[in-house]
């Protein structure tokens, strides 16, 4: 049964105050300075005034950013974005030989030779249930052999979860059309009677009109604006345009996420199994890139330009790998990602994706242990579930098949902007022994596609922060090993000793439980405790 109008406007009114943010925050908010500017940020002009001071010169450094995808024509992007300057473009030849033809600005695993890119893929859960649905799914526990019953305990328990996860999703796909189909109704016929795609509240106020229907739309809209303090005309607008994706996206991931017929290997046409196979793919990394470019800007959009966004660093090359769909990455293709990277040049690879299941960890983790050995530095996000990561697993992780725990790997989680009960985020992923350090990570505002700028929240938003910060001491301090870095990066970082909401709940913990060291990233001290220890020229 569909719920009354006014019960579905008292639902929504409750979904868009949780979404606003306690009070507002700039767009650069994550680069600013807690005392100066009283948000948690990462105090970056205050550590270029401390490199200037001690008459630091920089180089440039790669980073290589696997993801989805990354625009290279993005006008606060294009300067920056890596170049292979040992092939020739489009003579469909390996010049360099490296095994990638034509890999002029990167590689994308998740292609063909024809050109063809995969988008969605179905998730890690999907992929091993369907293969053990195969063996298991005519059986029950009396026609089994008791070989199999391992076998059948683990396939009964993907099983329950993939029912679980998919039923979970289709009814957040139902409440999301529902909400689009209200503000569908609601602000697209003020839009046109105002000849406005944005309006202010005081615009619609002072718009009169003998229609009864337009009228009724006036009020309801300034009645969401009169029932959430904070929230302006501009952002209920935009939160309906949000909608909007967000259904769009829900959609795609119901359809090749959960969809047990679908395979995007087919459209690769690799060899699925040959996980020591390489170049297959094609130098396309720019599909679907939404993603990759936000956390390139993060990194590294080009600083003092004029336009849209500063990144962190300010002698970065970002080199795109495209190896994340929309849905779970397969492990051969992170594993050849960081190789890739590694061989070609990068000092840090950010990776702003993970899965719950791993089938071939032992592949990435090798593809981990040739970045330490070539002195390689690996920024990971922690993820967006609101769990307890020492508890729970979540793959690519630091911690090997072997019990070891790669040196040259920081795990990050995400903050927000403000110290208080709110500091660590809602969705983040948290762990004293397996997350790191915080970094900002809430509504955080970058590059976009088509050269666009919007705000983006996750732990994929915090882990290029945190690489941002790398690349600046590697830029300034080239001679630093990634664990040097490292140490820097969490023994610089800045401790938070209050009460916060655990994320995902209304518990409450010391913010120093949720990561091993109860800090948030600073580039100012990073900087400060790099002169200190790596120069003989020391700071004030």
């Amino acid at each position: 049964m569909k719920p009354h109008k006014k019960m579905l406007l008292g639902i929504l009114v409750c979904i868009i105050s949780y979404s606003l943010p306690a009070q507002e925050t700039p767009n650069n908010w994550h680069l600013l300075d807690l005392k100066k500017d009283k948000v948690v940020g990462i105090s970056l002009k205050q550590a270029y005034e401390l490199l200037e001071k001690n008459k630091k010169t920089s180089q440039a450094t790669i980073v290589a950013v696997l993801d989805s995808g990354v625009d290279i024509a993005h006008e606060d992007l294009q300067s920056i974005i890596w170049t292979n300057e040992k092939e020739i473009a489009d003579n469909s030849t390996d010049d360099d030989g490296n095994g990638y033809v034509d890999d002029i600005h990167g590689w994308n695993f998740i292609g063909n030779s024809k050109g063809e890119s995969l988008i969605a893929e179905t998730l890690e859960l999907t992929r091993l249930y369907r293969k053990y649905k195969i063996k298991f799914g005519d059986k029950d526990k009396f026609s089994i052999t008791k070989g199999e019953k391992q076998e059948y305990l683990y396939y009964l328990q993907l099983k329950k979860e993939y029912e679980d996860a998919s039923s979970k999703i289709n009814k957040s796909l139902s409440a999301t059309k529902e909400e689009y189909a209200f503000f569908q109704q609601l602000i697209p016929p003020l839009q046109k009677t105002l000849e406005k795609e944005i309006f202010t509240s005081g615009e619609l106020n002072d718009f009169k009109s003998e229609d009864e229907q337009l009228e009724r739309l006036k009020k309801r809209f300034l009645g969401i604006l009169d029932k959430n303090p904070g929230l302006t005309s501009e952002k209920l607008i935009k939160h309906y345009q949000d909608t909007k994706r967000r259904q769009e996206e829900i959609a795609l991931r119901v359809s090749r996420n959960y969809n047990l017929e679908f395979d995007g290997r087919k459209l690769i046409g690799d060899q699925n199994d040959n996980l020591s196979e390489k170049g297959y793919g094609n130098p396309d990394v720019s599909k679907r890139s939404e993603h990759g470019t936000h956390v390139s800007g993060i990194i590294g959009a080009v600083r003092g330009n004029n336009l849209g966004v500063d990144g962190i660093a300010d002698h970065v090359v970002i080199m795109p790998i495209r190896s994340t769909p929309m849905g779970d990455e397969a492990d051969k293709d992170v594993a050849n990602g960081i190789r890739y990277a590694v061989d070609n040049g990068a000092r840090i690879i950010n990776m702003s994706f993970g899965k719950d299941y791993s089938p071939n960890k032992q592949t990435v983790d090798e593809a981990v242990r040739y970045a330490k050995k070539k002195g390689v530095l690996l920024v990971h996000g922690a993820g967006n579930d609101n769990t307890n990561t020492d508890l729970y697993y979540n793959y690519p992780s630091a911690l090997l098949e072997d019990g070891t725990v790669a040196s040259n790997w920081i795990e990050v989680g995400a903050s927000s902007a403000f110290a208080d009960e709110n500091l660590a985020a809602d969705f983040s992923n948290y762990g004293m022994k397996s997350v790191d350090i915080f970094a900002p990570g809430v509504d955080i505002y970058s590059t976009l596609p088509k050269n666009k700028y919007d705000t983006r929240s996750g732990t994929s938003m915090a882990a290029p922060v945190v690489t941002g910060v790398s690349a600046l001491l590697l830029s300034y301090f080239p001679e630093l090993t990634p664990e040097e870095i490292k140490e820097i990066i969490l023994d610089s970082g800045v401790m938070h000793d209050i009460s916060v909401k655990k994320p995902g709940s209304d518990e409450k913990a010391s913010f120093k439980e949720l990561s091993k060291t109860g800090k948030i990233v600073n580039a100012y001290e990073a900087v400060k405790l790099a002169l200190e220890k790596y120069t003989s020229v020391k700071s004030n």
